[in-house]
């Protein structure tokens, strides 16, 4: 598929509901990449998103033109991507799951404000738990499920690529390596088709004379990383908010990227009738289609059972059938 050139009369817009840490970063991210030209912040607390876009609106001056306004449900109408992102912070010591009764209600209020059905928006689901959350988005509007999408394992699969990097001493985006299954506790580093300009990761080090790969020590760090982030700062903002930003960007320039978005499993792996996170094609239609490549039999099962977990949380709530 041909990318479509950006003209400079093109609108290209974004709503972004919920201004907190995570919105607001989002925001930025999305206001200095020069991707979009009109954002929207809704928030219900209307005085902190007026102030978040009076912030980002002082500095167009620095960026490419863009229009940038506090505003309501209405104004995401005509928006090309709205970005959920309301709802409560994670606490300290806190899983992702046992935020899902709060920011269920959350979410089951917004989607009864937003008019979504009137153009053919994708609707980004940021908040946790995210692949929940994006599970109920899907049966609440009765969008295809290409257009409900959450943002998933991308930024645990930054923070694999991350810590690979600074161990085998490559810069990240040479390395190809995916984070699966859950945004959570459950997720799967696929280790058996992680490499380094076609070599395995694991055995890399070792052919450049490094120290091998501790791969409990790595797994582990990248599960927690953000308990960890949480537990000094109070929650996490920049890297999601950057995560966002390269979901968006793979949106608006139909680029056919490569991202492990989270969006409804139809059986990949045996796994149906769940949101979570597969290597997926995004482009301006959204997460069109989802890859299965083959994975190491111990990866498969940890991703099978990541689905059984996610599907008795999703049997907790009050969904349409």
């Amino acid at each position: 598929m041909r990318v479509r050139e950006m003209h400079i009369n093109d609108k290209r817009k974004v709503g972004i509901v919920g201004a907190g840490a995570v919105g607001s970063a989002a925001a930025y991210a999305l206001m200095i990449s020069g991707l979009i030209t009109e954002m929207v912040l809704v928030d219900i607390n209307r005085e902190r998103a007026e102030g978040e876009a009076m912030d980002l609106a002082h500095g167009v001056s620095f960026i490419k033109p863009i229009r940038i306004y506090a505003g309501d449900y209405e104004d995401c109408r005509d928006a090309d991507i709205v970005i959920f992102s309301a709802g409560v912070n994670q606490r300290p010591g806190e899983t992702r799951l046992e935020l899902l009764q709060r920011n269920y209600a959350v979410l089951k209020d917004v989607l009864s404000r937003l008019p979504l059905r009137e153009n053919d928006a994708i609707f980004l689901v940021v908040t946790n738990p995210v692949d929940v959350l994006t599970y109920a988005a899907l049966r609440l509007t009765g969008l295809p499920p290409n257009r409900v999408i959450g943002s998933g394992t991308v930024l645990d699969s930054s923070r694999f690529r991350y810590l690979l990097s600074r161990h085998c001493q490559v810069e990240p985006r040479n390395i190809h390596a995916y984070v699966v299954g859950e945004h959570g506790d459950t997720e799967v580093p696929l280790w058996s088709l992680a490499n380094i300009a076609g070599m395995p990761v694991l055995n890399f080090c070792c052919w450049q004379g490094l120290p091998c790969i501790d791969r409990e020590e790595i797994t582990r760090r990248v599960r927690e990383a953000a308990y960890e982030v949480i537990a000094r700062k109070g929650y996490t903002s920049f890297a999601i908010g950057l995560a966002v930003r390269r979901i968006c960007e793979s949106i608006f320039r139909d680029e056919n990227s490569i991202l492990t978005v989270s969006g409804l499993v139809d059986g990949q792996y045996g796994v149906r009738d769940v949101c979570f996170s597969l290597p997926s094609i995004v482009n301006r239609q959204g997460r069109v289609r989802v890859l299965a490549p083959p994975i190491d039999p111990a990866e498969e099962e940890a991703l099978r059972h990541s689905a059984r977990v996610l599907r008795s949380v999703i049997e907790e709530l009050d969904l349409p059938v």
